[in-house]
């Protein structure tokens, strides 16, 4: 996770106006507003992480309501286009969404098959290493 944090934080690419990283209070309005817990491990990514810009993949931050990538507004898209409730998207792609499951690991949604795809990670440091930080 350190390694994958580190690497993220040297690919992170200057923006105009920096995200900001959320508190846990924050996370707690966010659970609240969705209904449901969002894994340990996925708090951590958004604690720590959800600031940084780098490549193609956006995953989701909580800090900015008017933000594209805004959690709840990418989630209530996600479930409207038939993403089961209990996944909470991480990052859209296209018009497909990569999820965190409850036991923190990441599942592919894929739109044109409506179901998770084959492909999964532990969580998403390992999501984050191996497709966000290769886009």
């Amino acid at each position: 996770m350190e390694e994958v944090i580190e690497q993220l934080r040297e690919a992170n690419e200057p923006v105009p106006v920096p995200l900001e990283l959320p508190d846990e209070d924050l996370l707690v309005e966010i659970e609240e507003e969705l209904f449901i817990n969002i894994p340990f491990v996925f708090k951590e990514f958004l604690l720590t992480v959800s600031d940084v810009v780098y490549g193609s993949l956006e995953p989701v931050t909580v800090t900015d309501p008017q933000s594209h990538t805004y959690l709840p507004e990418v989630a209530a898209n996600a479930w409207d286009a038939g993403v089961p409730r209990d996944l909470i998207p991480l990052c859209q792609d296209g018009e497909n969404y990569y999820c965190v499951e409850e036991d923190g690991t990441v599942v592919l949604w894929d739109a044109e098959e409506e179901g998770i795809g084959e492909d999964s990670w532990e969580s998403v440091w390992h999501w984050a290493r191996d497709v966000w930080l290769e886009s």
